[in-house]
């Protein structure tokens, strides 16, 4: 029998983010007595995973300007940015890492520059082509596909909502995805399990796909739950093979000490806990990882 489908629609003006916000329809399906099912999640990292933000290209070359005309001379500010995030992270402290308002306030502080930086106006100034982009051309169809099969779609993402909404609106990624979860609403960042209690209790998470290591293999690990690593250069003897021999293969391997060489800043010796459940090079290989892993 096939089961309803309950919609539910609200528009939420967000004072803090000074963007309008359309919190997408949340599917409820429900079966003949008015019970709900359980709703199976996909959940996507967002940058390096399905869209390209405009703080590098843009927003940060724009700080370093405004501050070096106040203070007449080069600071490298990007530089300075960087370092203070990176800090952070080496603390632990990944959800302040993403705060790029503090961040900038601070270091604006220490430099004696009394100009306010309004990043939230800089994200929406500059998201347009070609300073934000979607990383392939199968990005909105794959979503699309997975939606009509049933399945509903989040975000999970180590980027600030107020940073990210409008990014994803102008993509047409909002639009599609029923959940977005952040760390400014949800109290954790990647790798922490905790930020998967933001989505409705009782669903249950299918696979999780993002483009790193450390923060979403590894999320997906601490879930119990399939991972797929999007990496869009992988090895050309990788190519012929299943998303999950891929995975399997030696031939991964390099790519994955790479990465996480890149994201520790460090060798990584043991590689095992980062490796993947499957590799795909785009979101059109998803259909695979999801018949394998539903039909194991």
């Amino acid at each position: 029998m096939e089961p309803s489908v309950q919609r539910a629609d609200a528009l939420l003006l967000a004072d803090d983010y000074r963007v309008p916000v359309r919190v997408p329809a949340i599917h409820r399906r429900l079966d003949r007595r008015g019970g709900e099912v359980m709703r199976r999640w996909i959940t996507f990292d967002l940058d390096g995973t399905l869209m390209q933000n405009p703080f590098a290209g843009a927003i940060f070359p724009e700080v370093e300007e405004l501050v070096s005309m106040e203070t007449g001379s080069a600071c490298g500010m990007k530089e300075k940015l960087m370092a203070e995030h990176e800090r952070l992270m080496a603390d632990g402290r990944i959800v302040d890492a993403y705060d790029w308002d503090a961040i900038v306030a601070g270091l604006l502080g220490e430099l004696g520059v009394k100009r306010a930086v309004d990043i939230v106006e800089m994200v929406v100034r500059h998201s347009i082509a070609p300073k934000i982009f979607l990383l392939d051309d199968t990005i909105l169809p794959a979503l699309e596909r997975l939606k009509r099969e049933g399945y509903s779609l989040a975000a999970v993402t180590n980027g600030y909502y107020k940073y990210q909404y409008p990014v994803m609106e102008a993509l047409g990624l909002a639009a599609r995805l029923d959940e977005i979860v952040t760390p400014d609403r949800s109290g954790y960042a990647k790798p922490d399990a905790r930020m998967a209690d933001a989505l409705p209790s009782g669903d249950k998470i299918v696979l999780h796909v993002g483009d790193r290591l450390d923060h979403d293999v590894a999320f997906a690990r601490s879930l119990g739950v399939p991972s797929a690593l999007i990496h869009r250069r992988l090895p050309e003897e990788l190519i012929p093979l299943s998303p999950k021999e891929r995975a399997n293969s030696t031939a991964l391997l390099p790519v994955l000490h790479s990465l996480a060489e890149k994201e520790s800043g460090a060798p990584v010796q043991d590689i095992a806990p980062f490796v993947p459940t499957y590799a795909i090079r785009d979101l059109s290989e998803l259909a695979e990882c999801l018949a394998d892993s539903e039909g194991s």
